[in-house]
């Protein structure tokens, strides 16, 4: 695994979702009650990016079918036999970046 700078810590507020590219890899990144979390963009279920979705309490709900994932694990909420848990990345304040941790390329 690889820790990558994502952006500036001063530049996700709270409540905010935002999609960002990071080693070919499109990460949405959200802060919720002070903390980052980081999953895979892609809905696996629809292929929508989540990060044009919206927070709800822990969860993000996908804008294209409206289910909504855990932040803090990936793990689909609300429709289980619908899609898959989504990816889930550590991701961490340092230095007053936000660092993503990626697995290394084969």
């Amino acid at each position: 695994m690889t820790k990558k700078v994502c952006v500036g810590a001063a530049d996700l507020k709270e409540g905010e979702l935002r999609g960002v590219e990071v080693d070919k890899r499109m990460i949405l990144l959200a802060r919720d009650a002070g903390r980052v979390h980081a999953l895979d963009n892609w809905c696996n279920h629809a292929g929508c990016l989540l990060s044009g979705g919206r927070l709800e309490q822990n969860l993000v709900i996908c804008p294209c079918h409206e289910v909504g994932f855990e932040l803090a694990t990936g793990r689909v909420a609300t429709s289980p036999r619908l899609c898959d848990d989504q990816q889930r990345f550590a991701a961490e304040e340092q230095d007053g970046q936000i660092w993503v941790e990626l697995p290394d390329d084969p």
